[in-house]
């Protein structure tokens, strides 16, 4: 038992105004042991929260406030969810670790997932301005790294895709039954997934009715699958074709991945495999066969549904992974990591099932 169980955890969240900020708040507001003690919103600092996100109305919150407001010394909060832009998290995460012993961070951006900052300033196009405190960083896809994040100051949250990507393959990758170096991803995200920006290509007629890809050969979540992969390979040399496409729809996310089985895999191994590495996780589950995972099945939930199926091709596999991107794709992994974080229930305040219609 924790002392913060003998209380509520105090909670502060950077950057609530934008849709990982605001779910995040949707899901804490009924979680039952947290309480949300500040958050931040430059361009909407002294708002109540209800007149940013409607739905959060009749909640008892603090109003929103600009980080330049924080004296981190002084602030009194167990744990702060980062949910700023990449690039803009380092030296206020840096801020907080060394200017208050108390506080641990949860970081929803990209800015502390790379293990090597020369990859960092290759696809972020900047240094990296924290490498000091870098080696703090736990990855935190809690399927794989729970005992870590237990003990962290600072867990990196996982991009929605690969969450998504990762849960599919990495059962398989330890069980050497793929090649870790023919891989093909496929992904599709609703656009809630591109931030909350006014953006032209976000525009309802711009994104409507139409499929487009997008940073193609040069998406930021690609080096971040290759490094988990790999980590996961025995350090095998693994480079991912990854191409993310933006849907018509406001959240959710399918990754199908074509993979090339080895040694002699079939894919009843396969799926003998996911369904022995993953069979106690609360949150992954394998479809039965012949069942097509959906995003509208895992809508509003922190689930990841997966679906193995043989290619035409021989000795070919195809690995369907789905989740909600702004739920286990983001603020709902987060929760799962905080409750780890603070020796509670992994599930708690995440046990909602998911919307349908």
């Amino acid at each position: 038992m924790t002392d913060t169980q003998d209380r509520k955890i105090r909670v502060g969240i950077l950057g609530a105004s934008g849709y990982t900020g605001g779910d995040l708040v949707r899901l804490l507001v009924r979680h039952g042991a947290v309480d949300i003690v500040f958050m931040t919103a430059d361009r909407h600092a002294g708002k109540q929260m209800d007149t940013v996100f409607p739905h959060l109305f009749g909640l008892e919150l603090p109003p929103l406030v600009s980080v330049d407001e924080l004296a981190w010394s002084a602030v009194d909060v167990d744990v702060v969810f980062c949910c700023l832009p990449h690039g803009t998290t380092q030296n206020i995460v840096k801020q907080i670790l060394t200017e208050n012993d108390s506080i641990r961070v949860v970081d929803l951006s990209a800015d502390f997932r790379l293990d090597d900052a020369d990859t960092y300033a290759e696809w972020y196009g900047h240094p990296h301005y924290a490498t000091e405190i870098q080696p703090l960083a736990v990855y935190g896809l809690p399927e794989y790294y729970r005992e870590r994040v237990v003990s962290s100051r600072l867990v990196a949250n996982p991009g929605c895709y690969p969450t998504a990507a990762l849960l599919g393959l990495l059962p398989l990758v330890e069980a050497g039954q793929i090649d870790t170096g023919d891989v093909i991803i496929d992904a599709k995200s609703g656009v809630s997934g591109a931030g909350r920006g006014l953006k032209e290509n976000l525009l309802f007629c711009e994104a409507g009715e139409g499929i487009a890809p997008y940073a193609i050969a040069a998406h930021r979540h690609a080096p971040e699958i290759e490094q988990e992969i790999s980590k996961h390979a025995g350090g095998a040399d693994t480079h991912v074709n990854f191409t993310p496409h933006l849907m018509p729809m406001n959240r959710g996310e399918l990754c199908t991945c074509y993979v090339r089985m080895t040694g002699g895999a079939t894919v009843a191994d396969l799926r003998q495999t996911f369904e022995a590495r993953f069979s106690q996780e609360p949150f992954v589950s394998l479809v039965p066969e012949g069942v097509m995972p959906s995003t509208r099945h895992v809508r509003g939930s922190n689930y990841c549904l997966v679906g193995l199926f043989q290619d035409r091709i021989p000795g070919r596999a195809i690995v369907v992974a789905v989740i909600d991107n702004l739920v286990k794709g983001s603020s709902g992994e987060a929760i799962q990591n905080m409750n780890l974080m603070f020796d509670l229930p992994e599930t708690q305040g995440l046990e909602q099932a998911p919307l349908f219609p």
